[in-house]
């Protein structure tokens, strides 16, 4: 069995969530990645150390005093990347302060969907989230198809191909800043005519 995404799993998340292909390939090709999984096999992911620290609290932890700790790991700001193979570095660290936490605080996968989402997707666990996004490229997808779901104003503008809607419900209300919007329209135009 390939990990790779194909085309007829692809054709079959569209059609299950009654939207075009296109705007499925669309949101892929601007939104994705462009490998669900690094060179050496583990699962693309960026650990989001404001993320562990949200989680931490809602755990009951003393995020506070774990922030002064291991500021790289913990922390109220934003950044401490360092890409690739190194984000699972970074995590398997966290994990050491508390396993579940460091899962929900990394966005995984083909389409990037945050670990916290696992309960609202219907995963049994942070943990089975994890086993799912290492499996395959199609179990990633099954992840984003499930946060479509259970999103209904993302899966609404995606039926309609509303870019600005989807791109700032997505990506957040910066997303003008990357122009997410008109790179959808774009992409989503090229693959239209692709399949025509």
């Amino acid at each position: 069995m390939t990990r790779t995404l194909t085309h007829d799993q692809q054709q079959a998340a569209a059609l299950y969530l009654g939207i075009p292909l296109a705007a499925l390939q669309a949101v892929q090709e601007v939104e994705a990645r462009s490998h669900g999984f690094l060179p050496d096999g583990h699962p693309a992911l960026l650990f989001e150390r404001h993320i562990m620290y949200r989680q931490l609290k809602s755990h009951g932890l003393d995020a506070d005093r774990l922030a002064q700790n291991y500021p790289d790991l913990v922390n109220k700001s934003t950044g401490g990347y360092q890409g690739g193979s190194r984000e699972h570095y970074r995590l398997n660290l966290a994990k050491q302060i508390h396993s579940t936490a460091a899962i929900e605080s990394a966005s995984w996968g083909l389409f990037q969907i945050m670990g916290f989402h696992w309960k609202a997707l219907g995963y049994a666990s942070a943990a089975d989230f994890e086993k799912q996004m290492n499996d395959s490229e199609q179990m990633q997808l099954d992840a984003f198809v499930r946060f479509v779901e259970a999103n209904s104003k993302i899966h609404d503008a995606m039926k309609v191909q509303n870019w600005p809607e989807f791109a700032r419900r997505y990506n957040g209300p910066q997303y003008k800043r990357n122009q997410y919007d008109t790179k959808l329209a774009i992409a989503f135009e090229k693959f239209s005519k692709a399949a025509a």
